[in-house]
C-alpha cells in the first residue's frame, strides 16, 4: 500500500519535469552485446520490487523477453512517477494501477491499459484480530488510518453504507507513510491494505488479522489493480514492440501462476533485499490470483473498465467524464 501512495502521489503532485529528469530516455533500438539484434526497452515499477512484479522477472530469467527481440531492462523510478513517464513516451511501459490511469485521462494524460496483472481486487480494509471488526458497519466509532487519497474516504463510506452503518462516525486520521503493524499499533484500528503482500506479512509477525474486501461490497470495486500500461504514441507508431512485450510479460506471468515457488525465488534472486519467507508465502497466495477465473493472463473486461469509472465519476474522484473505453485494450495480449 506504501508503493500505491507514493504512485498516487506522485500523479497528484510530482513535476512532469522533475519525473522525467530521474530517469533519461526510454529505449533504443541498438543491436546488444552478444551480437543477436535485441530491442532495448525499459519497464518502470510502480515502486520496489514485489509479488506483483513477478511476471516480468519470470520473463527476464526464463528468456521470453530475449525470445521475442528484447533486451529488457525493469527499472524503480524512485521518486519519479512512472505513468508521468510512460506519458510523455519517455519509457514505454510500466505498471500502475486502474485508479491511477483514469485520474490521469481525465487530466488528459493519453494512457492506454494492456494487460491487467490481477484478476480481481485484493485491497481491502484490515484490522487486527483483537479489535473486532467483521464487517463495515462496525467501523463506526473506530479510528482509520489512511495517507490522503482520493478514493480513500469513498471506498471507506461505500463499504460502510452498503453495511447498512453510518460513515459519518469513523474517525479519519491521516498516518502517511506508516505500514499497517506500525499504525495499528499506535491506536490505529483499520487500514486499507492489499493483503497479498500486508496481510501476508502481518501473519507471519504474529498479527492475524481481520479483512473486508472492497470487491465484496459494491461490483464497480472489482477494479483491475496493478496494471501494465504504455501510451497512445506507442499503440499507434509501435504496435510491433507493444505485441512483442506483452507476449513476454504474459509469458512471464503464465509461468508464475503455475510455477510460484521457482517464481518466487527468480524474484528473491533479483531483489535479495527482499525478506524470502515474506515473497514465498506473497507468492503462494497470489499466483493463482494472476489469471484467476479469466480466459487468458491480462484479460480486461469493459464492465470492469467502465463501472469503476462511472463510480470515481459518482463519488466526484473525477471532475470529468472519461471515456473507459479508450483507457483500455486486449489487442496485444496472446490468444487464449
Amino acid at each position: 500500500m506504501i508503493m500505491r501512495r507514493r504512485l498516487l502521489a506522485a500523479l497528484a503532485g510530482t513535476s512532469l519535469t522533475l519525473a522525467l529528469a530521474a530517469c533519461g530516455g526510454s529505449d533504443d533500438k541498438s543491436a546488444a552485446g552478444s551480437g543477436e539484434a535485441l530491442r532495448k526497452v525499459q519497464v518502470a515499477l510502480d515502486w520496489t520490487p514485489n509479488t506483483n512484479h513477478t511476471g516480468l522477472y519470470v520473463a527476464q530469467a526464463k528468456g521470453f523477453f530475449k525470445a521475442h527481440g528484447l533486451d529488457v531492462e525493469i527499472v524503480q523510478p524512485g521518486d519519479a512517477d512512472p505513468a508521468a513517464l510512460v506519458a510523455a513516451d519517455r519509457i514505454p511501459f510500466a505498471i500502475s494501477a486502474q485508479e491511477a490511469l483514469t485520474q490521469a485521462r481525465a487530466e488528459k494524460a493519453p494512457l492506454v491499459s494492456i494487460a491487467a496483472i490481477l484478476q480481481h481486487n485484493t485491497s481491502g480494509f484490515a484490522s487486527p484480530k483483537d479489535r473486532n471488526l467483521t464487517r463495515p458497519a462496525q467501523y463506526a466509532g473506530r479510528t482509520y488510518g489512511g495517507w490522503g487519497g482520493a478514493i480513500e474516504e469513498p471506498l471507506l463510506k461505500t463499504l460502510v453504507k452498503a453495511d447498512g452503518g453510518d460513515a459519518t462516525k469513523v474517525k479519519v486520521v491521516n498516518v502517511g507513510e506508516a505500514d499497517f503493524l506500525t499504525a495499528t499499533k499506535k491506536g490505529i484500528d483499520f487500514q486499507w491494505i492489499f493483503y497479498g503482500w500486508d496481510g501476508v506479512n502481518a501473519e507471519l509477525k504474529g498479527a492475524p488479522l481481520n479483512i473486508q474486501y472492497v470487491k465484496d461490497y459494491d461490483k464497480a470495486l472489482d477494479f483491475y489493480t496493478p496494471i501494465l500500461i504504455t501510451n497512445e504514441k506507442r499503440i499507434a507508431g509501435d504496435p510491433a514492440l507493444v505485441k512483442e512485450f506483452t507476449a513476454a510479460v504474459s509469458e512471464g506471468y503464465t509461468y508464475a501462476a503455475k510455477n510460484p515457488s521457482e517464481s518466487a525465488d527468480l524474484l528473491l534472486k533479483a531483489a535479495p533485499d527482499l525478506d524470502a519467507e515474506l515473497v514465498r508465502k506473497s507468492q503462494e497466495w497470489l499466483s493463482p490470483k494472476y489469471q484467476d477465473d479469466a480466459a487468458r493472463w491480462g484479460e480486461q473486461k469493459a464492465a470492469v473498465w467502465t463501472g469503476f469509472t462511472a463510480w470515481l465519476y459518482d463519488q466526484k474522484v473525477l471532475g470529468t467524464q472519461v471515456d473507459a473505453t479508450k483507457a483500455y485494450t486486449n489487442d496485444f495480449l496472446p490468444p487464449a
